[in-house]
């Protein structure tokens, strides 16, 4: 597989293996934090994203309000820790800290 793929399926199985307590396939609150704690222990990651972007993802996670999180909310979640850890790794190479155009 490429990296890309092995991404993607990572992806899936990480939400899956934490899901498994509701049968909707859901995220509860508490699932979601052991998945926070357990799947972003890396020192190296930790230091990339910053507290805020974190919490704004946490803040903005929940989209139809009902209290878990489906994979959809998840994935758009992983995409903001994405956003964030890029810009924290690429801060003062060119893009003076702007943030990503709207698409």
């Amino acid at each position: 597989m490429s990296r890309l793929e092995k991404a993607i399926v990572s992806m899936v199985e990480v939400f899956e293996e934490y899901a498994t307590k509701d049968k909707n396939r859901q995220l509860s609150g508490t699932e979601l934090a052991e998945l926070m704690k357990k799947e972003l222990a890396s020192p190296e990651f930790h230091g990339k994203v910053e507290p805020a972007v974190l919490q704004e993802a946490m803040t903005n996670l929940d989209k139809n309000h009902d209290g878990e999180i489906n994979f959809r909310e998840f994935s758009m979640f992983l995409a903001t820790l994405a956003r964030g850890y890029y810009r924290a790794r690429n801060k003062g190479k060119g893009n003076k800290g702007k943030p990503d155009k709207p698409e």
